[in-house]
Parts: structure tokens; C-alpha cells; sequence
């Protein structure tokens, strides 16, 4: 019903930066909240960041607080997540979550608490 299309993911170097893009095909993206999440091999998905619907709350895991930012911009029908002093241990597949429409304005970073999810985009931090 609703599709979910990371974009965005690539090969960079240790301490560069990288900008994801979450973009969906639902009529109702702008009043869904938003999440990120990553999948480490041999272990179960982890929150990233999230934001609520109206995109004046953010939340982050403490892994990434002050190189991360999750952001939405309603006209753009988007959810980016700009990621700045990136290293090995970013390198993950990344997913794009949403839960929406929602009446309630907060911020989600239980996997359980979303309804849809994208595909996913590899990142790769080189040393």
C-alpha cells in the first residue's frame, strides 16, 4: 500500500558526510512519523534518529548525537537524515521507517511502532 524509497547510501571515506533521503508514495507522508534505522550484520535493527510528524521534534540514538540530523522539509515529501563525521562503523544498511497517519505529535524509536519500511541503502565507510 504505501512504498518507502531510501536513496542516497555510497562509498565514502572516514570523517566524510553523506545525506540519506526518504521519499514515499503515500498521500499521507506529512502527517506520518519518521524513522531511521540500521541493520548490523548478525544483529537485530537498531534506531537511528526520528522525527514527528509536524518536524519540530527529533530524537537520536547517543551513538550518533551531534554528527547525525534528521530532518523533513513537507514540501519536499521527504525525510532526510544528513550524517557529517562518518566512520567504519556506520558502514550498514540503513532503512526508512513511518507510522501514519498520526494524530498524536511525537517521536517514535521502537521498531514495533511502524507500520511500513523501505528497502534499505548500504553505506560504506572506508578507512
Amino acid at each position: 500500500q504505501v512504498q518507502l524509497v531510501e536513496s542516497g547510501g555510497g562509498l565514502v571515506q572516514a570523517g566524510d558526510s553523506l545525506s540519506l533521503s526518504c521519499a514515499s508514495s503515500g498521500r499521507t507522508f506529512g502527517s506520518s512519523a519518521v524513522g531511521w534505522f540500521r541493520r548490523p550484520p548478525g544483529k537485530e535493527r537498531e534506531s537511528v534518529a526520528a522525527i514527528n510528524f509536524s518536524g519540530t521534534r527529533t530524537n537520536y540514538a547517543d551513538s550518533v548525537k551531534g554528527r547525525f540530523t534528521i530532518s523533513r522539509y513537507n514540501t519536499k515529501n521527504a525525510v532526510y537524515l544528513q550524517m557529517n563525521s562518518l566512520k567504519p562503523e556506520n558502514t550498514t544498511v540503513d532503512y526508512c521507517a513511518a507510522k501514519g497517519p498520526v494524530g498524536d505529535d511525537r517521536t517514535r524509536m521502537s521498531e514495533e511502532e511502524y507500520d511500513y519500511w523501505g528497502q534499505g541503502t548500504q553505506v560504506t565507510v572506508s578507512s
